[in-house]
């Protein structure tokens, strides 16, 4: 399966989101299909051997829709410009307009040449004129909104365009009858209410552009932050390149207040380095030789060299867009639930308009007065407010995260990140640094300590458990080389083994004595060691146990406040670790955990959340992604605490850019003003049709309340700009701690 992101353009509403949706699920080879109206793209999963980017293309052609082609990173240009100009020239218009249809009802002086009586039929053409120059400023709206209808996936666009022709083509219809000489027709003109209709749904759709654009600004500056240029070194010379003209394993320099221009690894220098908009961290980190560096990192202080590891699209800040683009693109459950009343609420509409048109002409109303409701509930009715509520608050929402160096891959956990009750940390590399350090060695053989850890590390040297480092940081700083290492193998959550120098070494925790079927007569030891909080790892040499090796790591130092929070949140922690339970117990104790769960492999942690899920718990697993990725995988929302260097884990929900525990606060806190603003957001759509469509039938004139289509065009403005508003009031989210 190929995932592609195509821009969409034509879509006003979430029932032309909705529909295109639909339309695209039907397909044959495309699996999924997810659009997203805030972002005006479409995220398409599609066997590449039935399939290709011009014959889904063709699909969106079909359903009514055009595609602009795949979603470029690269900052969009600003098309409001020309937008602007037409919209102030129309304003200009729709104002000339307004004065000669109704001018004289607000005592205004009246163009004797254009007066409505006494001239008719110059005051008719010239209404007529400047209603169509109107209708072709919306000529998209009513062509889209018949393309709609054609397909049978009526939008907002179908309520406008019916609504606007029959007030159209009904005041043609008076137009000819007074060129006929009929001059009665001359007060049941409804031209102004057409084109001050289309004027009003243009004004709608450039403020939800303005606002669309808005919440588009964190992905915008994410791609802002890598620079157009760099220097390379290039046979000892430094040159000016272009950021496109970087290969990989070139050598960049970087000078102090410059960005970094790719991802890579530092070869000389030292300098402190602004990570800010990729991890959320706040304060310049301390980088030199062998660190990893991020595009988009400022260089505060210092010189430094570095290779070039991850160019272009491979980036981290590329990666990050990537992800935050696809998260906006899937939808929540609560933004299934708007598409589908949406779904139904614009064919209901319509077939209400009728009804009600067609009582009113049974009840003895005049046509003009049945015509003139049939177009205000039309109007009045667009679902852009309900449209706007769920994506506008997601895409705010997703942005805050990214900025804050919390990536979510599914917007559906923004929605069910308030609802978790229970949340299971890994111990090594989450609730502790993973900066492990050797402490304390037991020697059953006659080979000297150094000799031992020189064995240990060069089998640990080839693995990628947290544990390992310790042993490779041991042997650089004591300057000790590693040993040939034959038929290394990994014993998932065991340990690892391997051939040195004819000899099989075996490295890992208690349970691989069990696996290998060696006697254990250092239980004592191995206690000793475990109560001071070490790991432990067993050196088997040739079904021998040659050494104990303790292992110890430091505490996060915001893992204690964390767990209080969440405690005080009624929020329930578990520990899960493969290590022992004297070790786990030392850990769990310094910060605050009482539910300890441990000796438990990689399948058994899986297990283990599938068991709190049947509880019927909303369960968040919390690991280094590793050997974590089971459990991740089958916990409720799965999140990995890793590096920004690293951030392509296939298992995890949610990836923390920095490792801050204090982010699955935030995550959480984010997750609730979203849920929150969004059901507001539903309310207000809900509310103001529940009570605009009544008046628009004219349910309230018995106690003088009523409105016309030009009204109900303005209110509609309002419905959505209220949406807008509170959408953006997201940004203004507080971290609670």
């Amino acid at each position: 399966m190929k995932k592609i992101i195509l821009n969409i353009d034509g879509m006003s509403c979430s029932a032309c989101s909705n529909g295109l949706e639909k339309y695209l699920n039907k397909q044959e080879g495309i699996s999924s299909a997810s659009v997203n109206l805030v972002m005006a793209n479409a995220l398409i999963e599609f066997d590449e051997n039935i399939l290709n980017q011009k014959k889904i293309e063709s699909f969106v052609k079909e359903a009514g829709f055009k595609s602009l082609g795949i979603y470029n990173n690269e900052i969009e240009k600003d098309s409001n410009k020309s937008e602007k100009v037409k919209f102030i020239i129309f304003g200009g218009l729709a104002i000339v307009l307004l004065y000669i249809s109704m001018g004289h009802m607000m005592g205004l002086p009246i163009i004797d040449k254009l007066n409505m009586h006494k001239n008719s039929i110059a005051y008719t053409i010239v209404l007529f004129i400047l209603t169509t120059a109107f209708l072709i400023y919306g000529f998209g709206i009513i062509k889209n909104g018949i393309k709609n209808l054609l397909h049978r996936i009526p939008n907002m666009d179908t309520l406008v365009m019916i609504g606007v022709l029959s007030s159209y083509f009904y005041s043609i219809y008076g137009m000819i009858m007074i060129i006929k000489g009929q001059n009665d027709y001359v007060e049941n003109l409804y031209f102004e209410s057409a084109a001050i209709v289309i004027f009003f749904i243009k004004l709608g759709r450039y403020i939800d552009g303005i606002s669309k654009d808005k919440t588009k600004d964190s992905i915008k500056k994410l791609v802002q932050i890598t620079p157009n240029s760099a220097i390379i070194k290039v046979n000892g010379e430094e040159k000016e390149v272009t950021i496109d003209e970087i290969k990989k394993d070139d050598i960049v320099i970087s000078h102090a207040g410059d960005k970094i221009a790719v991802d890579g690894e530092i070869i000389s220098g030292k300098a402190h380095l602004d990570e800010t908009f990729i991890t959320g961290e706040s304060k310049p980190i301390s980088k030199s030789v062998g660190n990893k560096v991020i595009a988009g990192s400022i260089n505060y202080d210092g010189y430094l060299e570095y290779k070039a590891e991850r160019i272009g699209k491979e980036s981290t800040i590329s990666e990050i867009v990537r992800l935050v683009i696809e998260a906006t693109n899937t939808k929540a459950p609560i933004a299934k639930i708007a598409d589908k009343v949406s779904g139904y609420f614009v064919p209901i509409v319509i077939i209400l308009a009728i009804l009600t048109f067609a009582v009113y002409l049974i009840s003895g109303y005049s046509f003009n007065e049945a015509i003139n409701t049939f177009v205000t509930i039309l109007v009045v009715a667009c679902p852009c407010a309900l449209g706007l509520a769920t994506p506008l608050a997601i895409v705010v929402s997703e942005g805050m995260c990214a900025n804050n160096g919390i990536l979510v891959k599914k917007s559906e956990i923004l929605e069910n990140a308030e609802k978790i009750d229970t949340i299971v940390f890994d111990k090594t590399g989450t609730l502790t640094y993973g900066n492990l350090k050797i402490a304390n060695i037991f020697n059953y053989s006659n080979l000297e300590d150094n000799k031992i850890l020189k064995i240990a590390g060069s089998i640990e040297a080839k693995s990628t458990h947290p544990i390992s480092k310790a042993f490779v940081d041991y042997l650089k700083e004591n300057k000790i080389e590693t040993l040939q290492v034959k038929e290394f193998k990994n014993i998932s959550g065991y340990g690892i083994a391997g051939e040195i120098d004819g000899d099989e070494i075996i490295l890992g925790n208690a349970k691989i004595l069990n696996q290998f079927e060696i006697e254990n007569n250092h239980l004592q030891d191995e206690k000793k060691l475990a109560q001071k909080g070490n790991s432990i790892i067993y050196v088997v040499k040739n079904k021998t146990i040659i050494s104990i090796i303790g292992v110890n790591d430091i505490v996060r130092e915001n893992a204690k406040s964390v767990i209080k929070r969440l405690n005080i949140n009624n929020i329930e922690t578990i520990m899960l670790t493969g290590d022992n339970k004297e070790t786990a117990n030392i850990v769990a104790k310094s910060i605050g955990i009482s539910n300890i769960i441990s000796n438990v492999l990689p399948s058994e942690k899986a297990e283990t959340i599938k068991k709190l899920k049947e509880d019927n718990k909303k369960v968040m697993m919390c690991g280094d992604g590793i050997n974590d990725s089971p459990a991740l995988a089958n916990a409720d929302i799965g999140v990995s605490v890793n590096s920004g260097t690293d951030i392509a884990m296939d298992s995890s929900d949610v990836i923390l850019m920095k490792d801050d525990l204090n982010k699955i606060l935030d995550l959480i806190n984010i997750s609730k003003k979203t849920i929150r603003n969004i059901k507001q957001n539903l309310f207000w759509a809900f509310f103001y049709n529940s009570l605009m469509i009544p008046i628009s039938m004219g349910l309230l004139k018995p106690i003088g309340i009523s409105i016309n289509p030009m009204i109900a065009g303005f209110t509609m403005i309002l419905s959505s700009f209220t949406v807008i508003l509170n959408a953006l009031r997201l940004k203004y989210i507080k971290v609670e701690r």
